[in-house]
């Protein structure tokens, strides 16, 4: 069954915003650290940001101060909010735990940035 649903990508300019959002199940949420990845053609998939339990975020160097990832514990969300975006964002956006397991990765969703 599907368990993590990722949405909210598209088009936009350089400099502009998006905001992606991952569906979760309850029992995947409540449990376990929560992390965004992405995978730009040609490259490996790499982790994004991770948003514990706790709360606590670690963020990838070239993303900081930009991405800001947080978790809506009433709707089993977590949410990934880019703002300053660079045509080297530009990547399908996956959500899943940390470390990532197999058999939740989902089908992403597709950032471009481009003018």
């Amino acid at each position: 069954q599907v368990q993590l649903v990722e949405s909210g990508g598209g088009l936009v300019q350089p400099g502009g915003s998006l905001r992606l959002s991952c569906a979760a199940s309850r029992s995947i949420f409540s449990n376990y650290t929560m992390g965004w990845y992405r995978q730009a053609p040609g490259m490996q998939r790499a982790l994004v940001a991770r948003i514990f339990t706790s709360g606590i975020t670690n963020y990838l160097d070239s993303v900081k101060g930009r991405f800001t990832i947080s978790r809506d514990n009433a709707n089993a969300t977590v949410h990934l909010q880019m703002n300053s975006l660079k045509p080297e964002d530009t990547a399908v956006y996956y959500c899943n735990v940390w470390p990532p397991k197999y058999a939740y990765w989902g089908q992403g969703t597709q950032v471009t940035v481009s003018s």
